[in-house]
C-alpha cells in the first residue's frame, strides 16, 4: 500500500511561507486522492486541501487563496505551499492518501476517506 512518508513543517512569522512536501514509498500517488490535514490541540484533524488530479484540486475556504497543492509525479511527491501564514495556522499537519476521492458524501475532505497517514509535522507561525 502506499505509504506517505513524513511531513517537514517549521518555524516561521506571520505572513511567511513554507513548503511542506508528502513523499510516498510503496506505489504511486498518481491518480491517488492525497490529502492534507491538520489538527490543534483539543480539536479534530481538519482536511485542508487534497488532490486527484490537476482537473480535480480541493481547499477549504480558510486556506484558498493561501495554500496551493500540487504534484510531482517523478518524484512522487505532493506539496503543499503555504503562504501568508497566520498564528491560527499554527498546528500539526498530515498527509494522507486513499482511493480515488477526497470528499466524503458530505463534500468535506474527510479523515474517513483516507487510510494512509503520515508522520505529522509541526508549523508554529509566531506573531
Amino acid at each position: 500500500d502506499v505509504q506517505p512518508a513524513g511531513v517537514w513543517g517549521g518555524l516561521v512569522q506571520a505572513g511567511g511561507s513554507l513548503r511542506l512536501s508528502c513523499a510516498a514509498s510503496g506505489g504511486a500517488l498518481d491518480y491517488r486522492a492525497v490529502g492534507w490535514f491538520r489538527q490543534t490541540p483539543g480539536k479534530e484533524r481538519e482536511g485542508i486541501s487534497c488532490i486527484v488530479s490537476l482537473d480535480d484540486l480541493y481547499y477549504v475556504d480558510s486556506v484558498k487563496g493561501r495554500f496551493a497543492i500540487s504534484r510531482d509525479s517523478a518524484k512522487n511527491t505532493v506539496y503543499l505551499q503555504v503562504n501568508n501564514l497566520q498564528p491560527e495556522d499554527t498546528a500539526l499537519y498530515y498527509c494522507a492518501t486513499g482511493g480515488n476521492y477526497c470528499t466524503d458524501r458530505s463534500d468535506i475532505i474527510s479523515t474517513s476517506v483516507f487510510n494512509s497517514w503520515g508522520q505529522g509535522t509541526l508549523v508554529t507561525v509566531s506573531s
